[in-house]
C-alpha cells in the first residue's frame, strides 16, 4: 500500500471520526444543496471525507484498499489521485445537477470517489473476480460494475432509501472518462469492454433526457 493510499484512507478516518463526535462539524462540511447553492462549494469536496458510521466508513475504505492498488500499478500515484479526486468531483457535480431544486438534500461519504476507482480498476483488469460474502462463487468485475450502476439508476428513480446513488454514478463516470483519457489505447485494445461499461452511462442520460429520473 503506497503512501498516497495511506494518506487518503487516513484522511477519511480522521475526518469521519471527528464528524462522529461533533455534530456541528458534521453539519458544516456535509453535502447540502441549499448551502452549496448559497456559495459553500467547499462542501462538495469535504462531504466525501465524512461518513454516517463506522460500517459506512469501513465498507468504503476496504473497497478502496482492494481496488486502488490496481489503478496505482497502471497509472502511478499522481494519476491515481487524479482519478480519485476527479471521480469525487464528478459525483458531487452530478448530484448537484440532479438535485439542484431539492434544497434540503444532504449526502456524505467517499462512495463517488471509490466507485470511480472501482470503475477505473475494472477497465484495467475486467476479468478479475470479486467474492461477495453472500455469494460463494466469483463474480467477474465488469459484471459487478455494470450491475452496480444499473442498480444505482433504479435507486435514483425509486428514491426509497438514503443511499447517494447519484454520487456513485457520477463517480463511475469520472473514473471511466479519466482513465480513458489517460489511456486512449483502450478504445482499440479493449473496445468491447469500453462499450460494455458505457451501457449504464448511456441509459442514465437517455432516461434523464426523457424525464424518467
Amino acid at each position: 500500500m503506497t503512501a498516497v493510499l495511506i494518506f487518503i484512507i487516513a484522511a477519511n478516518v480522521i475526518v469521519s471520526f471527528k464528524g462522529f463526535d461533533d455534530i456541528h462539524f458534521f453539519r458544516k462540511y456535509e453535502f447540502h444543496i441549499g448551502s452549496i447553492r448559497a456559495g459553500e462549494q467547499l462542501r462538495m469536496i469535504t462531504s466525501a471525507f465524512l461518513h454516517a458510521d463506522i460500517a459506512h466508513l469501513a465498507f468504503n475504505m476496504l473497497t478502496l484498499y482492494f481496488f486502488a492498488p490496481t489503478v496505482i500499478s497502471y497509472l502511478g500515484n499522481a494519476n491515481f489521485l487524479l482519478v480519485y479526486f476527479g471521480s469525487l468531483l464528478f459525483g458531487s457535480l452530478l448530484t448537484l445537477l440532479m438535485h439542484k431544486n431539492d434544497y434540503s438534500y444532504r449526502a456524505i461519504g467517499a462512495s463517488g470517489a471509490v466507485t470511480g476507482v472501482l470503475y477505473s480498476a475494472i477497465l484495467f483488469q475486467p476479468d478479475m473476480s470479486l467474492y461477495m460474502f453472500f455469494i460463494p462463487i466469483p463474480i467477474p468485475a465488469y459484471i459487478f460494475g455494470i450491475g452496480y450502476l444499473l442498480y444505482s439508476i433504479y435507486g435514483m428513480k425509486a428514491k426509497n432509501d438514503n443511499i447517494g446513488h447519484t454520487a456513485h454514478f457520477g463517480g463511475a463516470i469520472g473514473g471511466y472518462l479519466i482513465t480513458l483519457i489517460k489511456e486512449p489505447h483502450m478504445f482499440t485494445d479493449n473496445t468491447q469492454m469500453v462499450l460494455l461499461l458505457a451501457i449504464p452511462i448511456v441509459i442514465l442520460f437517455v432516461m434523464t433526457k426523457l424525464g424518467k429520473l
